[in-house]
């Protein structure tokens, strides 16, 4: 994803209000089959878009060793 890109996407935080919206909607159990699977659609969007947000985040965060140096975050690091 470039620059240009990212500024169209919605935050974070945009995305998870989003699907809480979404969840409400289908919770309810109001809404006709093809408009729940047109928020389920969405909802498997946004949740694309978070993922790679949350892996941006990750891939930059960094982790200090015992020696108190910094170093890229990696999942098997301890």
């Amino acid at each position: 994803m470039n620059n240009e890109e990212e500024k169209k996407t919605p935050s974070l935080e945009e995305v998870l209000g989003k699907l809480d919206q979404i969840l409400d909607v289908l919770g309810r159990g109001e809404s006709s089959l093809e408009e729940s699977f047109n928020l389920y659609k969405e909802g498997m969007d946004l949740l694309k878009i978070g993922n790679q947000k949350i892996d941006k985040v990750e891939k930059r965060m960094l982790e200090m060793d015992k020696e108190g140096e910094l170093h890229e975050f990696s999942e098997g690091a301890q």
